[in-house]
């Protein structure tokens, strides 16, 4: 047993390599056969990346980002036994309203994948007269029910957290601009059903180093730990060369997650390899999912690198929150409960 406990089944065959002898400033570590998903992967689709994935039966299922070769990017579906190998659907996700009827957003993209209850939320975003969150729900991955859109314009990176907190359903966002938006803090909504949304927090805003300095988003779904809810998140820098995003953590309140305990002052991942540097939008390394393995403490981190790849990363439960705490800087709008 570790210092720290996850909450959640078992992953057996969670996807793990051991951290390298001698490696250093790296409280995560790369897999070293990434990309795990490289360019052209089915037919039509140019490249898949920022995605996620969950266990499923005695596998891995995921929601995939596939940026068409017309450029308009759609969700797709994927398979895999050892959450390495992908076996991806060449068609997209076909979404139905509640009446069974067809209801395909324009676009989709940026897909996160949380199961609550036996239910399983997709969540993306998509065109809603301006970039805003869209959501569906399934429980067997045949059939997926649109829901209501939470927000009205614009708001991206939306996450729900794995179980109700509080009776209340409760998702993550990062209200934007309709551009490629230069600005952003995340925020935190309730809902009794799905469908209602209020009782809006503020959470974090940007930081004061370096790689989060322009704007930061929710990336995987929080894990709940005996510390809190460990939160994979990106964080955004402007260089003269243009934007940099990197992978940062945090650890939010069990019972009141708007507050966040402690906040990594480090990055936990920059790019670095030549997948990350280089593709269709260089210098991207963007977490959609994480998976933990209770029993071991092992984490599977899956992120989006350059705009144009999927890839792994690794830690362990006892290190990164501890690496977390000890190298914690959280301001008064953290650790507030975040309304004014």
């Amino acid at each position: 047993m570790g210092k720290y406990t996850a909450a959640g089944p078992a992953v057996k065959h969670i996807p793990w390599q051991e951290k390298p002898a001698g490696l250093v400033n790296a409280p995560v570590w790369r897999y070293n056969e990434n990309p795990v998903i490289k360019r052209n992967p089915v037919e039509n689709v140019a490249r898949i990346f920022n995605s996620a994935v969950l266990p499923f039966g005695d596998g891995f299922i995921g929601v995939f980002r596939g940026e068409q070769t017309d450029g308009v990017p759609y969700i797709y579906l994927g398979t895999s036994g050892d959450g390495i190998r992908w076996d991806i659907s060449k068609d997209k996700i076909k979404f139905s309203d509640s009446d069974g009827r067809p209801a395909m957003p324009l676009y989709a993209y940026d897909p996160r994948l949380v199961k609550i209850d036996g239910t399983y939320y997709i969540i993306w975003c998509q065109d809603f007269y301006g970039a805003s969150i869209g959501i569906a729900e399934t429980k067997d991955f045949k059939t997926f029910t649109r829901l209501e859109n939470p927000f009205i314009p614009f708001n991206r990176n939306a996450v729900l957290f794995p179980r109700k907190i509080n009776g209340q359903f409760v998702m993550l966002s990062r209200p934007s601009d309709s551009g490629h938006t230069p600005f952003g803090d995340i925020f935190l909504s309730e809902s009794p059903d799905m469908v209602y949304w209020g009782r809006h927090r503020h959470v974090m805003s940007k930081g004061k180093e370096w790689w989060e300095s322009l704007k930061i988003g929710s990336g995987a779904a929080p894990i709940e730990t005996s510390e809190g809810w460990l939160l994979f998140y990106h964080g955004v820098s402007g260089t003269c060369n243009g934007y940099v995003y990197s992978i940062g953590g945090a650890i939010l309140d069990t019972d009141n997650p708007s507050i966040v305990k402690y906040r990594c002052k480090n990055f936990l991942l920059t790019p670095q390899e030549w997948y990350e540097e280089r593709g269709f939008v260089p210098n991207v390394c963007f977490p959609c999912a994480a998976l933990v393995d209770p029993p071991s403490g092992k984490i599977a981190i899956y992120y989006g690198a350059a705009d144009s790849y999927v890839c792994l990363a690794f830690t362990n439960l006892d290190y990164i929150i501890d690496y977390i705490k000890g190298n914690s800087d959280v301001n008064e709008s953290d650790t507030e409960i975040g309304k004014r």
